[in-house]
């Protein structure tokens, strides 16, 4: 009896005082989190059950020694114990079971979220590291030699996989094209005026008859003598066409059209100040009146350079009782002066690795691409002209242009409104370099 009963004792002595919400089948709600804390759960009452299932099977093994065999009450305890130990064991391995296959579908939603959504081209996207563990020769690899794994799904910043999420950065400067400087108007003085033409005096005739006279004698006459002059105020313009809604929704757009505008206007005024050729609308230029380069004096130079030749032009200038205090050349004509050398090929106008500024015997250079190349122009400029502005520049935005309102379009016009006198042509020398054949 003894040898019958303790088997049965040892099992029964396996469970005790089970919850019943831990015996039977586990339920299928929630997250692979809530099975593990169920499963924690019911470890923890097998653990307790069998601290009180050994001390039934000490209960039941005093019992048969006393008696020879246990009382009912202990067998029916253990039979409970044994029927609780197995619905337990039974949730344990449910539980453990539906936890896996939680997990495998936590992970498949995973995967599904990061590709977007869904799998592409007929396949679900792994992680790098899912990959390479799911691989066939991973599994099989015995630690030796070396191991190549070619990923072929895994998540890349191509157009097929995860290319689509990437953002560019946008950098807020707006390149735009390159800007010429203009320089001419800074050399002239400049006046403004309220009407629409210019009249001044210029002197034609001074005869200067003055001498040493004797007491009482006829002093002698000189003349003098001016005419009128007129000069119209031009208009330099130009337009563009932009939609009502470009300008509204894109805020920095008016401000960058007002811009260029004024630099279109700039550009062509710093032309037609230095070479207009007075036929209307054009201005009366600065070169169109200038006196040419006569070059008498380099005669008395020996194998003249650049340099040498401007240097007669003052001379030129300064003869007609108008010093210069300018000269403009195109920046190509100014490198071949900078880059002038003596016969040890030393630089004549400045060491390279040193500062020197745009200037030639005293007098400012102006380089400017509004010049022509292998030409120069030398003056007295301060006297030489001036500048009469009728209206700054002006950008008005209308819609009152042929159908612009129901198109919902918009017109941006740019203008200003100018004069220009040269009143001493004699100041200003224009010649050629001789350079180009």
């Amino acid at each position: 009896m003894k040898k019958l009963a303790m088997p049965m004792i040892a099992m029964g002595a396996m469970m005790a005082c089970a919850p019943k919400g831990a015996i039977g089948a586990p339920r299928a709600e929630g997250n692979p989190r809530n099975f593990e804390e169920l499963l924690r759960d019911v470890k923890s009452e097998l653990t307790r059950i069998g601290d009180d299932v050994s001390k039934t099977a000490e209960t039941a093994m005093n019992e048969a020694k006393r008696s020879g065999e246990m009382s009912a009450e202990t067998k029916a305890s253990a039979d409970k114990l044994l029927t609780q130990q197995g619905a337990l064991q039974d949730s344990v391995k449910a539980l453990t079971d539906r936890m896996k296959a939680a997990e495998g579908q936590t992970l498949e939603l995973e995967q599904k979220l990061a590709g977007g959504g869904g799998s592409r081209g007929g396949s679900d996207r792994l992680s790098l590291g899912q990959a390479v563990v799911a691989d066939d020769s991973v599994q099989a690899f015995n630690g030796r030699g070396t191991l190549r794994v070619e990923v072929k799904n895994a998540i890349t910043t191509g157009g097929t996989s995860a290319g689509a999420l990437r953002q560019p950065y946008r950098d807020p400067e707006v390149v735009g094209a390159p800007r010429q400087s203009v320089h001419i108007r800074d050399l002239i003085p400049s006046v403004s005026v309220d009407q629409g033409s210019i009249e001044y005096a210029r002197q034609t005739t001074r005869t200067n008859a003055a001498a040493p006279v004797s007491e009482t004698a006829l002093k002698p006459e000189s003349a003098l003598a001016w005419a009128l002059e007129n000069t119209p105020v031009q208009t330099i313009a130009t337009w563009i066409p932009a939609s009502r809604q470009a300008l509204d929704d894109l805020p920095m757009l008016e401000g960058l059209i007002d811009t260029e505008l004024r630099y279109m206007l700039d550009i062509t005024e710093d032309a037609q100040l230095l070479a207009g050729d007075g036929v209307s609308p054009n201005l009366d230029g600065l070169i169109t009146n200038a006196t040419a380069y006569s070059g008498a004096a380099e005669a008395k130079i020996s194998n003249p350079t650049l340099i040498d030749k401007l240097r007669v032009a003052m001379l030129e200038a300064t003869l007609n009782l108008y010093p210069a205090d300018g000269v403009v050349l195109h920046p190509e004509d100014w490198m071949v002066i900078e880059t002038t050398k003596d016969a040890d090929n030393r630089y004549i106008f400045a060491n390279p690795t040193g500062i020197a500024g745009p200037v030639l015997w005293g007098r400012r250079v102006v380089p400017t691409l509004a010049m022509t190349v292998d030409k120069f122009l030398v003056g007295a400029f301060t006297v030489a002209a001036t500048i009469y502005d009728r209206m700054d520049t002006e950008v008005l935005i209308s819609s009152e242009d042929r159908d612009n309102f129901v198109k919902n379009m918009l017109t941006i016009r740019a203008e200003k409104r100018l004069a220009l006198a040269v009143k001493r042509p004699q100041s200003l020398i224009y010649g050629d370099f001789g350079l180009v054949v």
